[in-house]
Order: C-alpha cells, then structure tokens, then sequence
C-alpha cells in the first residue's frame, strides 16, 4: 500500500521518495500530503525517518560556493517543494511494493481498489477502461507519465494506453479535486501520474503469466547504470481470446498488445536531465462498446510518446523545463474486417507541448511561477472540420477529409507563507485557447493546512479548473450519435475540508467536499423525445457532495507476538448529486457516477515466503442503461446499475531474486455491469513467476 510516514527525529533522511525530478509533486508544483490511500488492496508499508520538525529542516547546503538543493528533500519537489508537515493538499501514492502485492495484471485494474477512484471497465486486462473521480468521467483528469502530460484529446476513453508494463512502474499518485493552476485545463477533477523506475544498478528482469480465457503475457527489462548515466529498456506483450462472443459466434472481447519503452536520465551535482520514447499498440474486439448495431465491433490503436526534462540543482532560482510529443493513431471498425458494411473511422493525433516551472525563495515565502504552450492537432475521417485538401491514410485507400488544430497558453503564479505549523498557499492560472477563439480565463484557488499536533492535522482549500471538449465530444457524428460543436468548456470550483491521524499503528483519514459543477459534458437520451439519440450537451448546473474515510492499521504493531496478520485496510466513499431536474435523462458519464464504494484489504503472511492477500470492493452505481429495444415501436427498454461486491486473492512465494503466483479475480463469478449492457467476465484465474537480477 502507500508508505505510511512516521515520526522519527533522531535522522533525517527522505530516500523512501527518491530523486525522481519528473514525479507528479516534483513537475507540477502542487504542495500536497503524502497521506493516509484509500486502497484497499494494497500493502502498508514503513518508511522511517520523515522528520514533522521545519524548524531543523533546511532544504539546501553550499558546496564550492553553489546552494545545491538536497536529493532527500524531494517528498513533494512540487513547483514549490515543501516538507511533509507544510503540505496542504492530500495524495494517495501506490508504491512499487504496493502494486506487486495486488492481484492485478493493468493499471487499470490497480486503480479499482481506490476508494476515491471510479474504473468503468468496458474490455478485460486494461483493454478499454474509463477512469475518473469522484463523480467525473474520463475526459476530467489529467494523465501523466514521468510528470508528462499524455492526454488525448480526441478521446479520454483511451488515455491509460501506457507504453510500460505494470511490472516496470515505480509508484503511482493519485491527487483528487481540481486544481488548474498545477496541472492544466484537463485536471476538472484532480490527476494520476505513473512513474516508471530506473534501478540504481545494472539489472534484468522478466515475467511470464498465462491464465483463463487464453490470457498470456510476458516482458523483459534490462537497466545499465555507469556512473552519472542510467539508460533502461523494457519490452511487454499480452493477449487473450476473452470472455464472450458475437451473435455470430466470434470472438468480439478478444485482445493483444505490445508496448515497448526506453528511458534514460544523467545526474550530477548541477544539473539532471531525463528523457523517454515509449510505444505502445493494441488491438481489441469492442463487442458493442460504442454502438447497439454491431457486437462485433473492433479497435486497433497505436501511441508513441517523447519526452526530455531538465532541472537545475544549484542556485537561488530553481528551473525545470521539459518538452514533448505524444501521437495517437487509431482505427475503428464497426463491423470487423467488412468496411463495405459500415467504413472504417481513421484518427491521428498528434500533441506538442513546452513547459518552463520554476521556484525562489524570499523574505516573504516561497514562490512559484509557470508557464506551459500545448498544440493539439487531428485529422480525421470524421472528426474536426472539412481540410481544404484531404492528407491520404498510409497503406489504405482512404484520405483523412477532416481535421481541427488548437492552442492552449497557460500561465500559474503560487505563492507559500510558511510557518512552524501552518501553510498557506494560494495562487491562480491564467487560460487562453484557440478553440472557439476563447478569451483568457482565470481560475484561483487557495490551500491551507494545520498541524495541531505531531499527530493530527487539519487542511481545507478552495479550488477551480476547467475543461476543454473533446474532439470526440464536439464532432463525432455516427449511427445514433449526434455531437455538437457549439459545446462550452466544462468549470467547476470545488471546496474540500480534512482531518488525518497518524500514528506507528493506525493512519486514517476522513473529508468531505462540495463541487459546483458548470457546462458539465454528456452523452445524453431523453426518454421523452421523439428521436433517442445519443447528443452531446452541456448540463446547466450541478452540485455534488461527497465523503471518502480511510483506515489503515499495521496490526504487526497493533497486536504485538502474532506475525501472521499483516495489515488490513479499509475505506469508504460516498457521493451525491442534485440530478432531480434531469429526470428522464439518461446519461453516458455525467449522472452515472459512484454513489458508494467501499473498499477493504486483508495482508497475511501464512508461512515463511507464502504471502496472502484478499481484497474486496462493493460498489453501488447511480443511473440506467439500455437493456433493448423494440423492433416495432423503436422504443428502448431501460434497466438502473444493480450493487455488487467482488472478491480478489493473490498467493504468492516473494523471494528477494524471484516471485511465483497466482491471482483470483472474482473468485464467486459474481455478474456485473460497469458500463452499460457490458457484462464482466466471471472468475479469471492467472499465474505467473518473474526474476530480477543485478549484474
């Protein structure tokens, strides 16, 4: 699970975080908790020495006449990096430790065990999944990798296509509630980082799986470190026939996929410099994930991502500049391998981004300046507006006829007063994009936070953000869809209060926020309309309130003489929206939201190396989907989300050169529908072993 934080005042170290430069609190520069996860699959580990003193914490010394900042320092290394007692915002971290010991074989499915985190699977094995927060959807949050902004804008139905293997991800963060001034126009409702790992020596490593319904996967890594560089390569591919077929007998869940990353970085004592080129290609059969007239539709897509950043680790201004470019290149069959039947929709879409972050520090405080210019570009078959001349598709016969480019500007202003026990931190972003020639916006927002004692703390902010359409959302017109590209960006300003406890034993939470949510996006029906066609609109105005509570207790400390149980985890969320005006509506995403999910881990050690762990998660969903319709009346026939609860297992024998395994996903085959008539597979068994080896 997160690395839970205790007091210890007798050393100060922060190795437990690292020196990763291009982390989410490292890049973004968002001062924020690292505190209590609402995962309730994960195990809870220690990490010592994370001194609450400020007043014995200097995060700098001087060396050959430069103030070099500290490695160890970097807990948040936001835009304006602060110590743990001075953070103001709450983020959950899933270490490395943390995602070996859950039952999963995606990020996707790790993220189902957050309690604060809404995964609408639509595709087994990470195939397809819509991810969001607290009552969002997927277009809402903001995707990194290593820091880097890799949201598509021509859909959000496809941003977890990560280039690495589960197995080669260092940590996740995850930060709930908007906040534009930090991570841009897509965070409405808070963002997730993945950051990969670059081992300190020369390593290998490998895994192979294999499992029900034809599942196998299998990678490889190799790491060389010599002196100030470190450059890591890492190959994975998995497939599986999947868990049903078509009318017609085929196969339609059906999956494979091949991602393939390098990264590399050079550090020394001035500067630190980190670069990655990532690919990752997939194909899946879509059963009827976007349209009730085939079961056997199908996707293949294919994204490639570049990066370099930089920082500079001496000096009284503190820079960090990066640079990217990520493409997207998919196609869509409505019925698979018969373009006669319906034609094939081809997309690509290419974003460029330059951002500039940076921090000082003064008399008055610490603060942190920004500035970020991102291009977003696609051609289309049939997304954007008609091109003057058509750009032909390579190895088809077929032209991209449509297109649209757009330009977003952001500049952020924070600044931190810091004190022995309080932290305030306030500042805001300023907005301009090409799109729909939008004038510039500004969005404030303001975080504080007190630490009443060594173990309590109270925080509380006030937070804005908005959201851009997608290309999706503005022109997808299609057999029963109906865009509008006359859509306003989506807002929503948020207030958020919290209390945490943590002590050796028992780390918990609890908070409670309020979003007032504008021109929120969504694929609608109204039932009482002529025509039920899915269009998209924007809502008026909808409120929303919410309470998450986490406890998570090391019970080798609570109940001293017993070394068989580990750690047990629970938490719980609930959310409620003020949807009475929207009666007869049904929604795709908007009003489809989690109104409780809760969450509970159990870890074991049964004997020696043998590992348990049992995971459960009951989730109860707000809303209706189409069960059928009528062939004569053309009227459709409606069923509400029913409550379920599923059971996970993992048993493993952990060595420190080796691991063998086997996963339990809904052990008792429960049926259930995260997303519309889509039923999930019932019980998926897997095993597995993996090696790593320094050399």
């Amino acid at each position: 699970m997160y690395k839970t934080i205790f007091n210890k005042r007798s050393s100060f170290k922060f190795t437990h975080f690292s020196n990763k430069g291009y982390s989410l609190f490292s890049c973004l520069g968002k001062e924020v908790i690292v505190g209590t996860l609402s995962v309730a699959s994960l195990t809870n580990a220690r990490a010592n020495s994370i001194s609450n003193d400020v007043a014995k914490i200097d995060t700098s010394f001087y060396k050959n006449g430069k103030e070099v900042v500290l490695d160890e320092v970097n807990v948040t290394g936001s835009r304006a990096p602060l110590t743990r007692s001075q953070q103001t915002r709450m983020v959950t971290v899933l270490s490395r430790e943390d995602i070996q010991a859950a039952p999963v074989q995606s990020v996707n499915d790790l993220l189902k065990y957050a309690v604060g985190v809404d995964v609408r699977q639509r595709g087994p094995i990470g195939a397809q999944t819509d991810i969001s927060l607290r009552g969002g959807n997927d277009e809402q949050i903001t995707i990194l990798l290593n820091g880097i902004n890799i949201c598509d804008p021509q859909t959000g139905h496809n941003a977890f296509d990560f280039p690495v293997d589960i197995s080669e991800i260092e940590r996740i963060e995850i930060l709930e509630g908007p906040a534009a001034r930090v991570y841009g126009t897509s965070s409405l409702l808070g963002a997730i980082n993945i950051v990969t790992r670059t081992p300190s020596k020369s390593s290998i490593s490998a895994h192979v799986e294999g499992g029900s319904y034809g599942y196998a996967s299998a990678g490889a890594r190799a790491n060389i470190a010599k002196g100030n560089w470190n450059n890591s390569f890492s190959t994975n591919y998995t497939r599986s026939d999947g868990y049903t077929r078509s009318k017609n007998g085929n196969l339609n869940t059906d999956f494979d996929g091949l991602k393939a990353f390098y990264q590399g970085n050079y550090n020394d004592n001035d500067i630190v410099v980190k670069w990655h080129a990532g690919m990752s290609t997939k194909g899946f059969g879509s059963n009827t994930f976007y349209s009730a007239y085939s079961d056997e539709q199908y996707e293949r897509i294919l994204k490639t991502y570049t990066a370099i950043q930089a920082e500079n680790r001496y000096g009284k201004i503190h820079m960090r500049p990066s640079i990217y470019w990520n493409r997207t290149m998919d196609k869509w069959e409505l019925f698979r391998d018969n373009a006669d039947a319906y034609p094939f929709n081809y997309h690509r879409t290419d974003v460029y981004g330059v951002n500039l972050n940076g921090y000082f520090d003064w008399i008055a405080g610490r603060t942190a300046i920004g500035a970020e210019l991102r291009n977003e570009d696609i051609v289309s078959t049939n997304l954007g507006e008609i091109l003057s001349e058509p750009r032909h598709i390579h190895g088809t016969d077929v032209d991209y006829t449509h297109g649209l480019s757009r330009t977003n500007i952001q500049f952020v202003l924070e600044h931190n007063i810091l004190l022995k026990r309080f932290t305030l931190s306030a500042g805001l972003v300023a907005v301009k994009n090409s799109w729909a020639e939008m004038n510039m916006k500004v969005y404030p927002s303001i975080d504080a936070s007190y630490n009443i004692t060594d173990n309590w703390k109270v925080y509380a902010s006030y937070n804005t953000s908005l959201r851009m359409p997608s290309f999706t959302d503005l022109y997808y017109n299609s057999k029963g869809y109906n865009a509008n590209k006359e859509l306003k960006p989506e807002e929503l300003a948020a207030t958020e209060i919290g209390v945490k406890y943590h002590s050796q034993a028992v780390n918990a939470s609890v908070s409670g926020y309020y979003n007032h949510m504008e021109n929120l996006i969504d694929w609608i029906v109204d039932k009482n309309a002529d025509t039920q066609t899915l269009t998209t609109t924007n809502f008026g105005v909808i409120n929303s309130v919410g309470v998450e509570a986490n406890m998570d207790i090391n019970l080798l400390r609570l109940i001293t003489g017993q070394r068989i149980f580990k750690k047990l985890n629970i938490a719980y969320a609930y959310a409620h929206q003020d949807q009475k005006k929207y009666e007869g509506i049904v929604s795709q995403y908007v009003l489809e939201y989690l109104r409780n999910k809760f969450v509970a881990n159990l870890q074991m050690n049964i004997w020696k190396q043998l590992n348990l762990g049992i995971n459960y998660r009951l989730q109860n969903r707000n809303g209706s989907y189409v069960v059928s319709q009528n062939p004569t009346t053309k009227e459709y026939t409606y069923a509400k989300y029913s409550t379920y609860g599923i059971v996970d297992a993992r048993l493993s024998w952990d060595m420190p050169k080796y691991s063998l395994y086997i996963n339990g996903n809904n052990l008792f085959s429960k049926g259930y529908r995260d997303f519309g008539n889509l039923k999930q597979p019932g019980c998926w068994i897997m095993a597995g072993a993996s090696i790593n080896m320094n050399i």
